[in-house]
């Protein structure tokens, strides 16, 4: 039987953006991989008490400032590890490899290119994933409504957005996604077009695959840049299981609490979005009847974010 190894992991971030990243020691297990700092939690001891307990025994630091960022499960050839990853901004003391351990501040840019445990790969997913995803209206209507609708979107602190126009075609999309990414790149943010406007989307910085896309999703892999992002709809634990499979980047899942938009479904709740979050690899937004006050509570149940239309969008 495969052995669960459960490991704290701490995510270390400066002011500056970059992360703390430890060298693992050449003759053990992933050994001369670049890893976030952490280790494994003892018996009865819950992953917070181990975070702490380790980035002292490690680091020689007391994290002040910190929260949930991602539990990671991965199966590796001879264990099977969860990897409950927090993410730090503020701390007492000055990080130092206390075992002897090499240290490395690094960029996110850089962060991509470290060579790292397969484990440890969602977690740099969830690290340069902002915690709110706004989504927009289905219709445009007005582009000059839109764009103020855009601009002050953006300037509330969103910074990821997926497009959505369904009432336009041609030209008047391409326009549209063009115009967006535009805005959405002077504000240090990022656009991503529903896969439901064609041709078009290739033109923003990454895609959003429904959910009935979902098996189609390595073939959009495929088509993307290396830096696109790929995401998707689902509403399942078995669409979840579908995403990671089809290498989907993150995904959303909904609903989550009763929605004006859907009211006939059935919304999921807290546990069960808890639950079926908890059984993948991936960062995953909660959506349906959430705001930013709902923020701190999804991260407590395991989401990446908060992703909506009505809480988020400033129309």
């Amino acid at each position: 039987m495969t052995r669960i190894v459960e490991v704290a992991a701490g995510v270390l971030v400066d002011r500056a953006g970059r992360v703390l990243l430890a060298r693992r020691p050449d003759h053990g297990h992933q050994g001369g991989l670049w890893e976030f700092p952490g280790g494994k939690l003892e018996p009865g001891e819950d992953p917070e008490t181990a975070l702490k307990r380790e980035l002292d025994e490690e680091l020689g630091i007391e994290p002040l400032e910190f929260r949930p960022l991602i539990r990671v499960p991965h199966r590796y050839a001879d264990r099977h590890v969860v990897l409950h990853a927090w993410r730090i901004e503020r701390w007492r003391g000055e990080p130092r490899g206390r075992e002897g351990q090499p240290l490395a501040w690094v960029t996110s840019d850089e962060l991509v290119r470290r060579p790292m445990p397969a484990a440890d790969r969602p977690i740099v997913a969830a690290l340069r994933l902002p915690p709110l995803y706004a989504i927009t209206p289905p219709v445009v209507g007005d582009e000059a409504a839109f764009f103020h609708a855009l601009r002050n979107t953006l300037a509330s602190g969103v910074r990821l957005v997926q497009l959505r126009c369904f009432d336009l075609d041609g030209v008047s999309a391409e326009r549209l996604v063009v115009g967006a990414r535009r805005l959405c790149e002077r504000h240090g943010a990022r656009l991503l077009a529903n896969a439901a406007l064609g041709s078009v989307a290739a033109l923003a910085h990454g895609v959003h695959l429904p959910a009935r896309w979902l098996e189609s999703a390595a073939e959009f892999r495929k088509k993307l840049p290396p830096s696109a992002w790929l995401g998707a709809s689902c509403h399942h634990r078995r669409e979840l299981e579908a995403a990671v499979r089809n290498g989907v980047d993150f995904a959303v899942l909904s609903p989550v609490q009763p929605t004006a938009s859907h009211p006939q479904a059935q919304p999921l709740g807290w546990d069960i979005f808890a639950r079926w979050t908890a059984s993948v690899p991936l960062p995953v937004y909660a959506l349906g009847g959430l705001g930013r006050s709902d923020l701190t509570s999804a991260w407590r149940h395991g989401a990446q974010g908060i992703a909506a239309i009505r809480g988020l969008w400033d129309g």
